[in-house]
C-alpha cells in the first residue's frame, strides 16, 4: 500500500470518536478483542452453571436446587460453553485478531460484515438470558433440544425455549458472517510471498474451520426455524402423530422426531472439529516456538486439518447408534469415526516429534499446549469406544459420554484457549501476563481437570444416566454418591484455578511488563510488527513473505529463529518434513 494511503488511514484511525474506535469499532484487531472478552464474560457464567451442577450432584437435599431448575441448569450450562464461550473464544476472537496479521493484510476483507458479526452476538446473548426472567425459566430440553420435548409446551419448555432458538439463530448468522469474511480474506488479501503452504498453522485451522463453519451451520439454522414454526406455527415438521405427556395425548400431523436429531448432528459433529481444529493449529504453533524447532511434517498437518473437516461431514450417524439405525448404516458411520483416528493420530506424532530433542521452554502457554495434546489423546481414546456401536450402546446417554466429550472437546479447547491467549497477550495488549500466576494455574487447572472428568467414566460404565438430578432415584445407583462428591470437590478447585487466570488477565492488563514487538522470537508476520500493532497492522508497506513459517534453529543463521520477511539469501529451513 503506497505511504500516501497509509498516512490517509492513520489520520482516519486519529479522527475516529471514541464509540467508533473502541465500541462500534471495524478494526479487526479491536473486534477480535471484543469477542475474546465478551466469551469470557460467558464462561464466567457458564462456569458458575457448572458449579451449580455439581453442587446438585454432589449434595442434592442440601443444594436447594430442585429437578426443574437443574434440567435448565444443564441446559444453559452446555449451550453457553460450545456455543458462547469455545466457538465464539476461538474463531470469533483468535479468528479476528489473527488472520489478517499472520497472512500480511490491513485488515478484513469486509470490516462493516466483521462489526455486524460482533454485534449479532451479544444481541443473542441478551435474546438467551431473557429466558431466565419469562414464566417457565430457561429450557429444559439440554443444548441438542431433541423435540418433542422441544417442540411441545406441554412438556414443560415454555417460552424459554422459543427465545432459545431465536438466540441460536441470531448466533448462527453471526459465525456465518465470520467464516464468510475469514474465508474471503485468506484467499484475497494474503500479502506478497505468502503462499497457502506457507501460512502458519493457526491460519489454516481458521481458514478450514471457516469452510466447515459455512457448510453446516446453514442446516442448524433450518433445524432451528423449522423448529420453531412447529411450536409458534403450528406446523410439524418434528412431532410424530401422537405422543402421551403426562397421561395426555398430543396429536400432531405425523412428522418424524429424528429428522430434526439428524439435521442437529449434521451441525454438531463437525461443531466438535470447529472447537478443535483452532485450537490444534495454535497449538502447533506455540510448541514449535517453544521447542525452538520446526513443525514436524507440516504439509502432513495441513492435510489432516482438511481431511479431519472432511470426514467430519460423514460421522454424525455414530450419535443416533440407538435410534433404531439398521446394523449396516451404523457399521459405515463406525467405519468412517473410527477413520478419523488415523490423521488424528498423524497430529500428535508429528507434535511429539516436534518436541523431541527439543530446546524446550516451559512458559504457560507451552505448558498449556501440551496439556492440549494429553487431554485431546485422552478424550479421543473413549472416542474409539464411542465410535463402535456395541459398545456405544452400553454406554449411551450415560457419564462416560459427558466424561468424553468434556475430554476431546471442553477441556481441550479451553487449554487450547488458555495457551492462545498467554501467547498472544503481549501482542493484543501491549504486555505480558504474570508468568509465575500462569504457571500455577497450568498446575492446578490440569490435575483438577483429569479428577473432575476421568471418573465420570465409571460412573457413566456403571450406568449413571448424564442428565439425572440425583443418584438417589435408583437404589444401583447410590453408590455413586461418594465419587460425584469427589468430582464435585475437583470440579470446584478447576473453577479456582481458572479464576486465577482471570485475576492474572486483568492484573497484566495494567500492571504486566511491557512487551517488545516479538517478546517469544517468534518467525510469523504478526510479530514482525509493533506490540500491540498499529491501526493498519503494518507500518509503511505490507511486508513481504520469503518462507515458510517455521525457520527454527536453523543452521548457519544468526540466531535461533528467521522470520518470515527474512530474504532468501538467508538460510533455510526445510519446510514439510
Amino acid at each position: 500500500m503506497p505511504m500516501a494511503v497509509v498516512q490517509e488511514h492513520l489520520h482516519q484511525e486519529q479522527r475516529l470518536s471514541f464509540w467508533r474506535r473502541y465500541v462500534f469499532s471495524m478494526d479487526h484487531k479491536v473486534i477480535g478483542i471484543q469477542y475474546l472478552a465478551t466469551s469470557m464474560g460467558m464462561a464466567v457464567l457458564g462456569g458458575t452453571l457448572a458449579m451449580i451442577i455439581r453442587l446438585a450432584l454432589g449434595w442434592p437435599e442440601a443444594s436447594g436446587v430442585t429437578p426443574a431448575s437443574y434440567l435448565g441448569t444443564v441446559t444453559m450450562h452446555g449451550t453457553i460453553m460450545v456455543f458462547f464461550v469455545l466457538s465464539a473464544a476461538l474463531t470469533g476472537g483468535f479468528g479476528n485478531f489473527l488472520i489478517p496479521l499472520q497472512i500480511g493484510a490491513r485488515d478484513m476483507a469486509y470490516p462493516f460484515l466483521n462489526m455486524a458479526s460482533y454485534w449479532l452476538y451479544p444481541i443473542s446473548i441478551a435474546v438467551l438470558l431473557a429466558s431466565y426472567f419469562v414464566p417457565g425459566g430457561p429450557p429444559i430440553s439440554g443444548w441438542t433440544a431433541y423435540p418433542p420435548l422441544s417442540a411441545l409446551a406441554q412438556a414443560g419448555s415454555g417460552v424459554g425455549q422459543v427465545l432459545w432458538l431465536v438466540s441460536l439463530a441470531i448466533l448462527i448468522l453471526a459465525f456465518l458472517f465470520g467464516s464468510l469474511n475469514y474465508i474471503t480474506t485468506i484467499l484475497q488479501l494474503r500479502t506478497r510471498g505468502m503462499s497457502l503452504l506457507r501460512m502458519p498453522l493457526t491460519s489454516w485451522g481458521l481458514f478450514i474451520t471457516s469452510i466447515l463453519s459455512l457448510l453446516s451451520f446453514p442446516v442448524l439454522l433450518a433445524a432451528a426455524i423449522m423448529l420453531l414454526f412447529d411450536r409458534a406455527g403450528g406446523t410439524s415438521f418434528f412431532l410424530p402423530a401422537s405422543v402421551v405427556i403426562n397421561g395426555v395425548q398430543v396429536t400432531a400431523s405425523g412428522g418424524d422426531p429424528l429428522l430434526y436429531q439428524h439435521l442437529f448432528w449434521f451441525l454438531g459433529h463437525p461443531e466438535v472439529y470447529i472447537l478443535i481444529l483452532p485450537a490444534m493449529g495454535m497449538v502447533s504453533d506455540i510448541l514449535a516456538n517453544n521447542a525452538r524447532k520446526p513443525i514436524f511434517g507440516y504439509r502432513a498437518m495441513v492435510l489432516s486439518i482438511a481431511v479431519i473437516a472432511f470426514l467430519s461431514f460423514l460421522v454424525w450417524g455414530h450419535h443416533m447408534f440407538v435410534s433404531g439405525m439398521h446394523p449396516l448404516l451404523g457399521t459405515a458411520f463406525m467405519t468412517t469415526t473410527l477413520f478419523i483416528a488415523i490423521p488424528s493420530a498423524i497430529k500428535v506424532f508429528n507434535w511429539l516429534a516436534t518436541l523431541w530433542r527439543g530446546k524446550l521452554r516451559f512458559t504457560p502457554q507451552m505448558l498449556f499446549a501440551i496439556g492440549f495434546v494429553s487431554l485431546f489423546v485422552t478424550g479421543g481414546l473413549t472416542g474409539m469406544i464411542l465410535g463402535s456401536p456395541a459398545l456405544n450402546m452400553y454406554v449411551h446417554d450415560t457419564y462416560f459420554v459427558v466424561a468424553h466429550f468434556h475430554f476431546v472437546m471442553g477441556s481441550a479447547s479451553l487449554f487450547g484457549i488458555f495457551a492462545g491467549i498467554y501467547h498472544w497477550f503481549p501482542k493484543m495488549f501491549g504486555r505480558k501476563m504474570n508468568e509465575r500466576l500462569g504457571r500455577l494455574h497450568f498446575w492446578i487447572a490440569l490435575p483438577a481437570t483429569y479428577a473432575t472428568f476421568f471418573p465420570m467414566h465409571f460412573a457413566g460404565i456403571g450406568g449413571m444416566m448424564r442428565r439425572i438430578f440425583s443418584t438417589q432415584f435408583y437404589d444401583y445407583l447410590a453408590g455413586f454418591q461418594g465419587l460425584n462428591q469427589f468430582v464435585s470437590v475437583a470440579a470446584f478447585v478447576m473453577g479456582a484455578a481458572h479464576m486465577l487466570f482471570l485475576v492474572n488477565f486483568v492484573w497484566s492488563l495494567r500492571y504486566g511488563e511491557r512487551a517488545e514487538a516479538n517478546p517469544w522470537g517468534a518467525t510469523s508476520l504478526e510479530w514482525q510488527t509493533s506490540s500491540p500493532p498499529p491501526h493498519d497492522n503494518f507500518e509503511g508497506e505490507t511486508p513481504e513473505v520469503h518462507r515458510w513459517a517455521y525457520d527454527y534453529s536453523v543452521p548457519g543463521a544468526d540466531d535461533d529463529f528467521v522470520p518470515q520477511t527474512e530474504p532468501e539469501a538467508a538460510p533455510v529451513g526445510v519446510p514439510g518434513r
